[in-house]
C-alpha cells in the first residue's frame, strides 16, 4: 500500500476512527472516548491524517478551557478508493484491509452487544448474507441503485427518534468457477 492515499484510508486505526465518525459530528475527545484502547497522541496523529488528506472535514471550531475544539465529520465521498485505486491493491494489500475492516465491524458490534441499552430485536441489529447472480452490468445496475438508497438515508440529519445504525456491505464474488 505505498500509494498515499490507499493507506490513509486503508490504515487499521483511521479505518477505525472513519467507522466511528461515519454519519456523525464528532470532537476527537469524542473519539478518545469511543476508541479507549487507541492512545491520545497516536489518536491526534491519525485525526490530523484524515484531515490532511481531507477525509476528515472540520465543521466547527469553538474554544473550550484556551484551546480549540474542533468537530469533525467524515467527507464523503473522499472516504472511499476509487476504482484504479482498488486495481492497484494486490491480493494481500486486499486482505490486509479487508481484515482491518472487519475488525471495525466486529468491535462495533461487540460495543453493542455489550451495551446496557443493547436491543437487538428492537433495535434493527443483524447480519444476513444474500447470493445474487448478475453479468457485470447486471451487478454494476444493483450496485448504483443500492449506493443510490444508502445515500438517501444517508442524507437524514440526526432528530428526534433518530439513532445512529451503521449497514455495512461487503461483495464477494464466488472464488468457484460456474459452468
Amino acid at each position: 500500500m505505498g500509494d498515499t492515499r490507499t493507506s490513509l484510508l486503508l490504515h487499521p486505526v483511521r479505518l477505525r476512527i472513519l467507522q466511528a465518525a461515519l454519519g456523525r459530528e464528532v470532537t476527537t475527545a469524542q473519539l478518545a472516548e469511543w476508541l479507549e484502547d487507541v492512545p491520545t497522541a497516536t489518536l491526534y496523529r491519525h485525526v490530523a491524517a484524515l484531515l490532511d488528506g481531507q477525509v476528515l472535514e472540520v465543521v466547527q471550531e469553538r474554544l473550550v478551557r484556551g484551546s480549540a475544539e474542533r468537530t469533525l465529520r467524515v467527507a464523503l465521498p473522499a472516504a472511499s478508493l476509487e476504482a484504479d485505486e482498488v486495481t492497484a491493491l494486490s491480493p494481500a494489500e486486499h486482505l490486509d484491509a479487508v481484515t482491518a475492516f472487519l475488525a471495525g465491524v466486529l468491535q462495533a458490534a461487540s460495543d453493542y452487544l455489550t451495551s446496557p441499552g443493547a436491543r437487538p430485536a428492537t433495535d434493527g441489529y443483524g447480519y444476513r448474507q444474500v447470493a445474487v447472480w448478475a453479468d457485470e452490468q447486471e451487478l454494476a445496475e444493483l450496485t448504483a441503485s443500492i449506493r443510490d438508497l444508502l445515500h438517501s438515508g444517508a442524507a437524514r440529519p440526526p432528530g428526534p427518534g433518530r439513532q445512529r445504525r451503521v449497514l455495512t456491505t461487503v461483495l464477494v464474488p464466488d472464488p468457484v468457477p460456474t459452468a
